[in-house]
């Protein structure tokens, strides 16, 4: 499969946006086989830019869904996608877009090469929608995919990948140099594939509940479980959780957070 076409009309790319516009054929081609789209499948992507990833899925499954915040960036996809496919552009920001309304009882498979600078939300963007989505093949820089595979006892494990893992599998693919953009970012870059986990596999019984618990536990990674949770959780539910209270929240397994979160919040 080629590249993009020329990029006649596109502009810069602009910093404020965190815009890095993938351009090597030989990325595209593995993300693309990564992602291996069927016919039938609902594919939507995160951030065209461009279109270096937008125009070889066009050619390869006839229609794609895209959703850009950049509007300079609208009408030139528009009109290099004309002779392609069907390409329904999506002009919102992302954080604002209700997956499950856009799936429309269809599961999603999400693609994108995301804007660095909000990667983050991004992520807890599409969790919040898991149940409306197949999978999800991201662009992101490769500190942040090390994040999210991260295994207990990890220098990077922490709430990203606590999160990320209770409700998603995920698989890092590949790393990118930054000469693979335009321009090139100063990082590494990484594909990663999530796939959420069944509904009725995920044991998590209060979502906000485990969120909280999870964002306590490591709000000071220096801190025990005692300290990090006071009055989210007291140390005698730590216990009754199996854990022990002096232990500190890089140790614990995904599993570990699921047993606090059902723990009852102490009362006053």
């Amino acid at each position: 499969m080629s590249a993009a076409p020329p990029e006649t009309g596109f502009g810069r790319a602009k910093k404020a946006l965190g815009q890095h516009f993938l351009h090597e054929r030989g990325v595209i081609d593995r993300i693309l086989h990564a992602l291996d789209p069927r016919p039938g499948e609902r594919i939507v992507e995160i951030g065209p830019g461009q279109g270096a990833l937008t125009f070889p899925l066009l050619r390869a499954h006839g229609e794609l869904t895209v959703i850009e915040f950049d509007r300079d960036l609208i009408a030139p996809l528009t009109a290099a996608a004309a002779p392609l496919g069907r390409l329904e552009i999506v002009h919102r920001d992302v954080l604002q877009v209700d997956f499950t309304a856009l799936a429309a009882g269809a599961p999603l498979r999400l693609v994108g090469n995301l804007p660095y600078n909000i990667s983050s939300p991004i992520l807890f963007h599409a969790l919040a929608h898991a149940d409306a989505v197949r999978d999800m093949h991201f662009m992101l820089q490769k500190e942040v995919v090390d994040r999210m595979a991260a295994a207990p006892g990890s220098k990077v494990y922490g709430r990203l990948s606590v999160m990320l893992q209770a409700w998603c599998e995920v698989t890092p693919l590949f790393t990118v140099a930054p000469g693979a953009f335009r321009p090139p970012p100063k990082v590494d870059s990484a594909v990663v594939r999530l796939v959420p986990r069944p509904r009725g596999t995920v044991a998590i019984a209060d979502p906000a509940r485990f969120a909280l618990v999870v964002r306590a536990a490591f709000g000071q990674r220096r801190k025990t479980l005692r300290n990090a949770l006071s009055g989210v959780l007291d140390a005698e539910g730590i216990r009754r959780a199996g854990l022990d209270p002096g232990a500190r929240a890089e140790q614990l397994a995904v599993a570990d957070f699921v047993a606090l979160a059902d723990q009852p919040a102490p009362q006053d």
